[in-house]
């Protein structure tokens, strides 16, 4: 603006013959005039990439400086003089969204059936999470009883509904009081945790009963309703094809001390509160919590575990999270469907 100024400097300008009277205005006003249309055409002058040389000036009449006013904005740059380009705000492009399923360690460790890794690829347990939950994931099926981050409960049952998992392994160094396996990495979690509680002095942690086919669960929730009746059977007992422990991945724990206490005695006892505040730390957690039969569908259970591995059970702890329902955005369970 500086050399603007300069353009119109008060030397007086030789009169041009026969100008109009209304044309002789003073040099200030012409550049009062040039500064109007700069700042009009600011939109234009931010795409310019370099400013015109300033041209030699010569003598002219005041009529020829309002003559040059009303010059196109095009052409403002020819007399203005060197003009540094308006600053244009920076525009950020958002990235594309990356599709998780498409990225080459997920597919891998997806076919290596692979879960821990397969939440890694997706960068962690929160951005998995959002991820299934905002329906980003479509290679994550909730509904896979394989996978260590399926849901099952009164609205999600198995396919097919007489599911059998073929990992099935005994937890190992761990007391077995109905000889029940576990999925073969829930056992291997148990057995750890198992050994952790022992080795801090907590006492001993066996296992109640873990996977149980189709055909026992049938019975199981048979004897059930016998003694509490259909509606009392529903808050204690999965209908078969519904429950957790056809997976593989739940385990109902009690406490031993020579002998073992029943699954109701667990939560009052010193392995009771050590499972309660440190079975995330192994993959696991207590599925059926406090406060939640409104969106599980099951009283209290703290004797039972569900395994959903290392990653997610720390999101879930961390989260304060009190229900896988929640945790993946879905419906609640409290009933049956039908």
């Amino acid at each position: 603006m500086a050399d603007v100024l300069q353009a119109g400097s008060p030397e007086p300008a030789a009169r041009h013959a026969g100008a109009p009277r209304g044309a002789r205005i003073g040099v200030g006003a012409a550049v009062l005039a040039v500064a109007a249309l700069l700042v009009g055409a600011s939109a234009t002058l931010t795409s310019l990439t370099a400013p015109a040389p300033a041209p030699a000036r010569t003598e002219g009449s005041t009529a020829e400086v309002v003559e040059s006013a009303a010059l196109s904005v095009a052409e403002v740059p020819a007399f203005a003089g060197p003009i540094a380009a308006l600053p244009v705000p920076e525009q950020t492009a958002l990235a594309a969204a990356v599709d998780p399923c498409a990225l080459p360690e997920v597919v891998a460790a997806l076919g290596a059936g692979d879960d821990e890794a397969v939440i890694a690829g997706f960068g962690g347990a929160e951005p998995f999470r959002v991820a299934v939950t905002e329906d980003r994931a479509p290679c994550v099926s909730l509904d896979d009883p394989a996978r260590t981050w399926m849901v099952v409960n009164k609205v999600r049952p198995y396919a097919p509904m007489s599911f059998r998992p073929t990992a099935l392994a005994l937890p190992d160094g761990v007391r077995s009081l109905s000889g029940g396996a576990l999925h073969e990495k829930s056992a291997t979690a148990l057995a750890t945790m198992a050994a952790d509680a022992r080795d801090a002095g907590v006492g001993e942690i066996a296992l109640a009963s873990g996977f149980r086919s189709y055909e026992t669960q049938t019975d199981t929730y048979r004897s059930h309703v016998a003694g509490r009746g259909v509606e009392g059977a529903d808050l204690v007992s999965a209908r078969p094809g519904f429950s957790e422990h056809q997976s593989g991945f739940a385990a109902d724990v009690v406490a031993c001390d020579g002998g073992c206490g029943t699954l109701d005695d667990l939560a009052a006892t010193p392995q009771g509160r050590w499972v309660h505040d440190n079975a995330w730390r192994y993959g696991w957690i207590v599925r059926y919590g406090e406060g939640m039969t409104d969106v599980t569908g099951y009283v209290p259970e703290a004797w039972h575990l569900r395994y959903i591995g290392p990653a997610l059970a720390q999101e879930y702890h961390d989260g304060g999270w009190e229900s896988l329902e929640e945790f993946f955005g879905l419906q609640p369970a409290p009933d049956y469907i039908g």
